[in-house]
């Protein structure tokens, strides 16, 4: 087999990258050139090939292992690495900077500036930084719009909204946000409105109509479990999408003061209620295992261009709201 040279891969941009990884009882290492993990099946070890150049970010969960060769090209093609419990849940890392979402970032001294420049200008500015908070929960409840009502696929899978029921606490919640005069306001209509949406997602599929959100592996019913596991995914492009930028995941708007590098919470918020959400009362309704909902996840995630809007939405935010900056 003919080694493969790391400057031999074409990369793919971030936004346009389809895959995200959740390994877990395996080793991670470089076999060829190749970033592959391994697998053992009685005497037999079986070499799975990782493609890189077209990955976002891979949590490496229960009894896995990575090697520092493998590290070092994960590093050079850009690929965000996230260690965490079995199933995909809690997240665990080294890694200071966060805590409940800690990643292990390429070191890169080369990302942009420009975003990062334009950021800081509104950051230190209280009226400002809430502002830019009121413009993700728009974008938000847009997301969700456009994605509960029109998507194909929701459809196809029975998840059918009838947009008179919704629309107006989508509109009142609109109305909320832009005379909400602080944060802690805008966290309390975000949880007044994901409280509705469970309630329509448990009505639309026929779930149980006794379910009750409970986070981080406390629920024992699959939604609850479904969500959990779906939601670090979307961290897991949110992180992605702040450091394609090179802004800082403790500069948050909105969730910065209740956790340390909240602003990957920030930015996966924009797609966990539209994509996330919906698909794992379909999931639990459909007696699907962790791994055919982490695949419908990933497929819904990439199929709706979540990694784009994330990063067309930061990119929107600082530059709009940086230009007002003194």
């Amino acid at each position: 087999m003919e080694d493969i040279s790391p400057s031999d891969l074409k990369s793919v941009l971030h936004s346009k990258r389809a895959n995200i990884y959740y390994l877990q009882h395996c080793r991670i290492l470089v076999n060829g050139g190749r970033v592959e993990y391994v697998t053992d099946e009685g005497k037999s070890s079986l070499y799975w090939n990782i493609p890189i150049a077209n990955t976002t970010c891979m949590l490496l969960g229960t009894g896995t292992s990575i090697t520092q060769a493998a590290m070092r090209e994960l590093a050079k093609a850009g690929v965000l690495v996230g260690f965490c419990g079995g199933g995909g849940t809690p997240l665990f890392s080294a890694n200071e900077v966060d805590v409940e979402v800690a990643w292990l970032s390429p070191q890169s001294e080369y990302r942009p500036t420009e975003y990062l420049q334009h950021w800081v200008k509104f950051w230190f500015d209280d009226a400002l930084r809430l502002e830019a908070a009121k413009r993700f929960q728009h974008a938000r409840l847009q997301r969700l719009e456009q994605h509960w009502f029109n998507s194909r696929a929701l459809k196809d899978a029975g998840f059918t909204v009838t947009p008179s029921l919704l629309k107006p606490a989508l509109e009142r919640t609109a109305e909320a946000i832009k005379n909400a005069p602080g944060t802690n306001d805008l966290l309390a209509l975000e949880a007044r409105l994901t409280k509705e949406l469970f309630k329509t997602a448990v009505r639309t599929v026929g779930y149980d109509e006794k379910f009750t959100r409970a986070k981080n592996g406390s629920g024992t019913d699959p939604a609850n479990r479904f969500l959990d596991h779906g939601n670090y995914l979307a961290y897991g492009l949110g992180a992605t999408a702040t450091w394609v930028l090179g802004l800082p995941h403790g500069l948050a708007v909105l969730h910065g003061k209740t956790r340390r590098g909240g602003l990957v919470f920030d930015v996966a918020d924009l797609v966990k209620d539209a994509v996330i959400l919906p698909q794992a009362f379909i999931s639990a309704m459909a007696g699907n295992d962790e791994q055919e909902f982490r695949v419908a996840c990933i497929e819904a995630l990439t199929r709706t261009e979540s990694l784009d809007f994330m990063i067309d939405t930061l990119k929107k935010i600082a530059i709009e709201t940086g230009g007002k900056a003194q």
